[in-house]
């Protein structure tokens, strides 16, 4: 049997794969189609400190090569996602990432607090939440609030932090080694890109929000190379996603340096993709004889 075990800031996966918050709910819609136990963890949809309506409707929008959405973190906050989803996830032998989502550095921290009794193994920060202190410009978008919002939070959270990157930014090397110096424990990129759509008979946008985040196949050249960018560039490891949606995907983002990589909107047009993803990783390890896995992170210099 090959070893498909990585690590990750101390916490061990039986694999690699993992589910991009957004777009798996908490695993219960997928439970039907996926065992959650074959997943290495599962990314929870973002959570706030109190529940958010979202966006208004239309909200998301097909596209060459994937879609748009401007959901807007619609969740039910910290409290329901304790009772519930945390509940139905316990269930299963795999790891727990919450997402955690707020508008000022104190709504972070309330879920933070909260989530820190709970056996929840490691906590992945939306720093592409529009800071309202700064004038709505995303935690991401500037260095200086990136390392704010991450070593303030690293002092309240008893388990590791993942800060997930804006790929909206203009150097991602600099938000990286940010996010690094401040004490995160790993990063996730790439957030999605900030794309639009225009309805030409309705002469209007496509979205209610004008704007929506562009995710699928069609932004995955990019996010390798910025996972590739920042692997260079920082030593905390890395979870890769953008437009993953079969095992090749996965193994080259590895490849690039990330010792992790989550699947995203490919899980609504296959809803298979992740375990399918799963058991292309040990075919190719069987047909490439790689014994451990945790060997191809990095390889391509």
């Amino acid at each position: 049997m090959k070893n498909t075990k990585v690590t990750i800031a101390g916490v061990e996966f039986k694999n690699p794969v993992m589910t991009a918050s957004g777009t798996f709910g908490s695993g219960m819609e997928y439970g039907e189609f996926v065992d959650l136990n074959k997943l290495g963890a599962v990314v929870t949809k973002g959570v706030a400190s109190v529940p958010w309506p979202g966006n208004p409707t239309p909200r998301v929008t097909e596209v060459y090569g994937g879609m748009l959405n401007a959901i807007g973190l619609q969740n039910p906050g910290i409290d329901v996602f304790i009772e519930r989803d945390l509940k139905f996830l316990q269930q299963f032998d795999t790891r727990v990432i919450v997402n955690v989502c707020g508008k000022t550095t104190e709504d972070y921290i309330d879920v933070v607090e909260k989530l820190g009794d709970t056996n929840v193994d490691m906590l992945e920060i939306n720093v592409s939440c529009p800071n309202v202190k700064e004038g709505a410009i995303a935690f991401g978008q500037k260095a200086d609030a990136l390392y704010n919002i991450t070593s303030e939070i690293k002092k309240h959270a008893k388990q590791p932090i993942i800060m997930k990157l804006s790929p909206n930014v203009t150097d991602i090397t600099e938000m990286a080694r940010a996010a690094e110096s401040a004490g995160a424990d790993a990063l996730s990129l790439i957030n999605t890109l900030t794309g639009m759509k225009i309805d030409i008979y309705r002469r209007n946008f496509a979205l209610a929000n004008k704007t929506g985040g562009m995710s699928g196949p069609a932004i995955k050249p990019v996010a390798v190379r910025m996972v590739y960018q920042v692997a260079n560039a920082v030593k905390i490891p890395i979870i890769g996603m953008g437009g993953i949606a079969n095992a090749e995907d996965a193994l080259e983002f590895m490849m690039a340096g990330a010792t992790g990589v989550a699947v995203g909107a490919m899980n609504f047009i296959n809803p298979y993709a992740t375990v399918e993803t799963v058991e292309g990783i040990e075919k190719f390890m069987e047909q490439q004889k790689i014994e451990n896995l945790s060997d191809i992170i990095g390889c391509v210099k």
